[in-house]
């Protein structure tokens, strides 16, 4: 049987220990996934935004602002697939920032592949590509099929993140058979250890 880990981020009985947003990508992350998960067991807050099925970069940023401010201490993000490309665009335009501890960047989708779904289009066409200003790591899958052309670590460098490999893991969803994926939640608590 499988340990699971302590809840709490930084497993630290400290009160300003950040908390975890949880920032699914496109159609949300459903019965199975991690992000699912970790919302169950650790109570991370999902952001719940207005509109799954056709979403619109903008509002999605606004919302953002809109939870993070509601925070009352700094956050980690926890981003799967177009909630990496949410982190950036928001990142170079918010002017709360400063509240990030760091982000977990999950399988980000690339936008130039030929079957970009058209509920993306034209909103998420263009990833903003500006160095993010707090710590970041992102993790990507060998397989992806969202990204075929093996784009993720060209995004992580120029979003000024950490890269990782973690093999064949699909689109690191549901579907990867992850299930509470403590691998995931030690990459998620190593950006609060200095480095």
């Amino acid at each position: 049987m499988a340990v699971l880990p302590h809840p709490g981020v930084a497993d630290s009985p400290s009160p300003n220990a950040p908390s975890v947003l949880l920032l699914p990508g496109w159609l949300n992350s459903g019965e199975g996934h991690w992000q699912t998960l970790w919302e169950s067991y650790f109570g991370d807050l999902r952001v719940q935004q207005h509109d799954w099925e056709t979403p619109r970069r903008g509002d999605w940023m606004a919302h953002l602002d809109e939870v993070l401010l509601d925070q009352p201490r700094p956050v980690l993000l926890a981003a799967h697939s177009l909630g990496c490309h949410l982190v950036a665009a928001w990142a170079a335009h918010s002017r709360h920032t400063a509240q990030v501890a760091g982000a977990l960047l999950v399988a980000p989708p690339d936008p130039a592949q030929s079957d970009w779904p058209a509920a993306l289009r034209p909103s998420w066409n263009e990833p903003v590509l500006q160095p993010l200003p707090f710590p970041a790591l992102l993790l990507h899958s060998s397989d992806d099929p969202f990204d075929r052309a093996g784009r993720a670590p060209a995004l992580a460098q120029a979003w000024g993140a950490r890269c990782i490999s973690l093999g064949a893991c699909g689109h690191v969803n549901a579907d990867s058979g992850l299930g509470l994926w403590p691998q995931g939640r030690s990459y998620l608590r190593s950006l609060l250890e200095p480095d």
